[in-house]
């Protein structure tokens, strides 16, 4: 219990990891889509990002909309530079997991990867998600320009209120624009791809959005 206590406490900049200066490889092409898998991608196609746990099951829940050209899962919103996952999972590096999404608006609009982002977790829990608890668990939305950011505050509140009259506390998702991302590991990319047995849930509220 104490250690999950001081897990759920961010770490400082001055006490966090001090990481390193290469990154960790990925992979060139997505598992599932076979499309570019890191940045800079086509014209015409945008980018959302969004931490809601344990990335493997929101990186799976995503790809499988139309107009999702590809995923990756990463680590966002720290301070230590090119972190590894043993190193986030020490909730000392200030990062939370994250699904970063590359998609046609024109197919799929940044409204619908708001329902699912709303819909597919608990937002109120802080610093953790069901029994994952610390501080790389948190949830956020990190947005790539100024109408993201519009969105996403209006997203929170209609969900905040559509929360309440259900009985749950406040939303502790944090809706800022987006950091330096950092790719997670190769293995860690398109995860329930490549093991399609793995048994992972993600509880969400049984809230729906409605956008009115």
């Amino acid at each position: 219990m104490e250690n999950d206590r001081h897990k759920q406490q961010m770490v400082s900049a001055s006490s966090a990891l001090p990481g390193r200066t290469t990154a960790v490889a990925v992979p060139d092409e997505h598992y599932v889509t076979g499309n570019d898998m890191q940045t800079p991608f086509p014209l015409g196609i945008e980018q959302a990002m969004f931490a809601m746990g344990p990335f493997w099951l929101p990186e799976f829940l995503y790809w499988q909309q139309d107009g999702i050209y590809a995923t990756a899962v990463g680590y966002a919103g720290g301070y230590t530079p090119n972190p590894n996952a043993e190193e986030v999972a020490s909730s000392q590096t200030g990062h939370t997991e994250v699904v970063l999404v590359a998609f046609d608006s024109s197919e799929i609009s940044y409204r619908r990867l708001l329902k699912i982002f709303w819909e597919c977790h608990n937002p109120t829990q802080g610093m953790r998600q069901g029994e994952h608890v610390g501080t790389q668990y948190r949830s956020a939305i990190f947005c790539f320009d100024n109408d993201q950011l519009q969105q996403a505050e209006e997203s929170l509140a209609h969900y905040q209120k559509r929360l309440a009259e259900k009985g749950f506390g406040d939303i502790t998702t944090a809706v800022e624009m987006a950091p330096e991302f950092y790719y997670a590991e190769a293995e860690q990319q398109q995860y329930l791809a490549k093991n399609p047995d793995c048994d992972i849930e993600l509880d969400g509220t049984g809230v729906k959005i409605q956008w009115g």
